[in-house]
């Protein structure tokens, strides 16, 4: 933060801030409560808008690179910071903008900085004083670059694993949910009191989501809440208490509901619990888009929720629009003027406590650490992830392999062993994160092989990398590193907590046939039922998501750091997908966990589960994400995960339901957009698109070898919304493989799923 700090910003007095409200225009005012992402606005927006703050969001980077080096972040800081505080007009005061970013575990948006286990696996450590160091640099590594504001730490108490964001809880213990996100508090903005609070080397710090996420029916994200507030509140709202008790500047509203009311427009909760009973005098920002699904509302048209208690809105896209209709409603009484004048005075004061109302501040290259580039990823940093990944391996099971014997030869097994971006999970370069992502994405970082594969030397053995098993030479032992794919959010929502992927199991049991001992390492964002993996190995190592120091792993199984992770999260017993909360349906309880050298874990376990039967889903792109064995190509040049550019195709992120659950896809004239499926799934083609406008071209789509002409469908089709295209056996071969849309004009197609169907014999073709 600003070089002044708090402890200066603290000694001016609090009618200094509304003496600015008195002089700022309404627009100012209302731009003060806007907050879009840096890929919809530019700095001449900035200047001519001053927008309060602005964020990047998972997917986003400066100018529209996400993968942008330290530097490009740092010039983009300075950018808009210099364009926000131009002299204005009439004496009209200049306010400082801020930046606000998802470092959720290190400031993971920037290639090479430092990744840190996500929260489960800091949970499993129990470690405060651990969490308050990882959050002191991660705070470092983001001022490094010119960013103000953390949206961190998740206080989530999840108490359904089949939640998408589970991994960014803790514990279902709220308890030590409150422990460690007041720890992450007090390390991102120093302590209440000393002299470095929201000083050098220091962000502002956001507890989330306020409140219920973790609780929400069947564990659906951004789903619903119920039951009596009071009991909610138990475990729900414990950890914001000593959020707030640890300096909080700032708190975001939940996308979930409380009883069928959405949070972003909860005004007994918003106003009159957080601020009312908890006493909260910060910043309430929303999420992303989360006003436009407050009951009447838009993501433009939105005035409940500045009613209800929202001070900022984070509104990516569409902010133009909300402007606009805001500051009418304001001319119009729809909002009192004492509501925003309330809303906007928290916002100046957050950034009076922050320092960025110094009239000495500087931009951000050169307050606190900013350009200090060789701190991102420093080798101290990454001893510190070192440390935590260390500290989060919990060993389940053990039958006397771990730890690996000093000289042995070892075989390291499994697509997870060398891969980095499934360590990582979600949130890491992008945010899905996922398969695309290649090692050389994470330079300084090490994968788990990688820290084998030199922990077995450092012991006079070796080490031998054989992702399929294969060995000409039988080894001493076997490490399988295997698990879940990333994601994050809605995304990693599931029906049930049972872990489907045959990989591991096939190895396990491969190599046990052969006289192999393993070591299973498992890489997930929740426990889940595994039985059959448990019975296959002989050892289990529940490894979380541990992020981007592998050797971490490795200090584990071979015995150089003593194994303390206990579980924050019941282990479930049972295939039956119901949610596990405390002993009851656990096959290990919370605080579970095997010390180095320890034998023990379970006897032989019952590999029953009907939920094995279930058929496999035949999506080929739902909710934002291609699924795995699908690939989409523009003229032959790939776009993985249905995003980016090429050869005239440009597909982008679309919020239709949910946040980037669509994609808008532009085509550029004569190009074409192709689909290709695993082999696997067979029937009728369902799409479900929005053409923007009519097409002044011919447009076609190809399933196999037959073409269809659609000009005339679509014509019909543009502008009139959301609908369904349905490809039956009626016109095309149920057999094929492929779907290639292309179009001789410039058209904008927006899709929010393609599946595979089996439709009635006779079912009509459908446009």
């Amino acid at each position: 933060m600003a070089s002044t700090g708090a402890a200066a910003a603290a000694t001016q007095p609090a009618q200094d801030i509304d003496a600015l409200v008195a002089r700022m225009s309404l627009e100012r005012k209302v731009a003060q409560l806007i907050q879009p992402q840096i890929n919809s606005f530019t700095a001449a927006d900035m200047e001519r808008y001053r927008f309060g703050s602005y964020l990047n969001g998972g997917n986003g980077g400066p100018y529209g690179d996400e993968f942008a080096p330290p530097g490009e972040w740092l010039r983009l800081a300075d950018q808009m910071f210099l364009a926000s505080v131009k002299p204005l007009p009439d004496g009209e005061p200049v306010i400082p903008t801020m930046w606000g970013t998802d470092a959720v575990h290190g400031h993971t948006n920037v290639i090479g900085a430092t990744i840190f286990p996500h929260n489960i696996g800091l949970g499993a450590t129990r470690d405060a004083d651990l969490v308050r160091r990882i959050g002191a640099a991660t705070a470092v590594e983001i001022e490094a670059t010119g960013i103000d504001w953390n949206f961190s730490p998740t206080v989530a108490v999840a108490r359904d694993d089949r939640w998408g964001r589970t991994y960014e809880s803790y514990s279902e213990d709220p308890v030590l949910v409150a422990e460690l996100g007041a720890a992450l508090v007090e390390g991102l903005q120093g302590r209440k009191g000393d002299a470095d609070h929201l000083g050098d080397g220091r962000v502002i710090a956001t507890a989330k989501h306020f409140f219920g996420d973790g609780g929400t029916a069947l564990g659906i994200d951004t789903g619903d809440v119920n039951g009596d507030i009071e009991d909610l509140k138990r475990i729900h709202a414990v950890p914001y208490p000593a959020a707030i008790a640890a300096g909080a500047q700032v708190i975001m509203a939940s996308f979930n509901s409380i009883n069928g009311e959405k949070m972003h427009g909860n005004e007994a909760l918003l106003s009159g619990y957080l601020r009312g009973e908890l006493g909260f005098d910060g910043v309430v920002v929303g999420d992303w888009n989360g006003h436009g699904q407050v009951r009447g509302c838009t993501v433009s048209d939105c005035p409940q929720s500045l009613k209800a208690g929202l001070d900022i809105y984070m509104v990516p896209d569409d902010w133009k629009a909300l402007i606009d209709t805001t500051v009418a409603q304001v001319r119009d009484g729809t909002i009192p003027m004492a509501t925003l004048d309330q809303a906007v005075a928290r916002v100046l004061r957050l950034k009076q406590r922050a320092g960025l109302l110094d009239p000495a501040v500087r931009k951000p290259s050169e307050r606190g650490v900013g350009g200090k580039l060789d701190l991102i990823g420093s080798p101290e940093h990454r001893a510190l992830a070192r440390e935590a990944v260390a500290k989060s391996q919990v060993i389940l099971k053990n039958s006397g392999v771990l730890p690996l014997k000093p000289g042995a030869k070892l075989l390291v097994a499994g697509t997870g062993a060398d891969a980095i971006w499934q360590a990582a999970g979600g949130w890491t370069l992008t945010w899905q994160g996922g398969r695309e992502l290649t090692n050389d994405q994470f330079p300084g970082a090490t994968s788990i092989w990688a820290g084998i594969r030199d922990a077995a030397k450092a012991s006079g053995g070796q080490a031998v990398l054989s992702p399929d098993g294969s060995f000409t030479e039988k080894p001493d032992a076997a490490i399988v590193v295997f698990g879940e794919d990333s994601y994050a959010e809605f995304y990693g929502d599931r029906k049930n907590a049972v872990f489907t992927d045959a990989e591991g199991l096939g190895l396990l049991r491969t190599l046990k046939a052969k006289g192999v001992p393993t070591v299973a390492v498992f890489l997930s964002g929740r426990p889940m039922w595994m039985n059959r993996e448990l019975n296959a190995a002989d050892a289990f190592v529940a490894s979380w998501l541990p992020g981007g120091e592998g050797a971490g792993v490795a200090d584990v199984l071979f015995g150089q750091r003593e194994a303390s992770g206990r579980l924050s999260f019941s282990w479930p017993a049972a295939c039956n997908g119901h949610p596990v909360n405390g002993p009851q349906g656990a096959l290990f309880t919370l605080g579970h966990g095997l010390a180095t050298g320890q034998v023990g874990g379970t006897g032989k376990l019952d590999e029953s589960c009907d939920l094995l039967n279930e058929a496999p889903a035949n999506d080929w792109f739902a909710s934002g994400r291609l699924s795995t064995g699908i690939t989409a190509t523009a003229g032959g040049t790939a776009l993985p995960g249905l995003r980016g550019e090429a050869n005239g195709i440009m597909a982008r992120g679309l919020d239709r339901t949910r946040q980037e659950d669509a994609r808008a896809i532009t085509f550029a004239p004569g190009s074409s957009l192709t689909l290709t499926g695993d082999g696997k799934a067979r029937g009728a083609f369902v799409l479900q698109y929005n053409l923007a406008a009519s097409p002044a071209a011919p447009v076609t789509v190809k399933v196999g070898d037959t073409v269809l002409d659609v000009t005339a469908n679509f014509a019909v089709s543009g502008g009139k919304g959301w609908r369904e295209m349905v490809l039956t056996a009626s016109c095309i071969s149920e057999d094929a493989n492929s779907l290639t849309l292309t179009s001789e004009g410039p058209i904008v197609l927006s899709v929010s799923q393609i599946a595979r169907t089996q439709l009635p014999a006779g079912t009509d073709c459908s446009f």
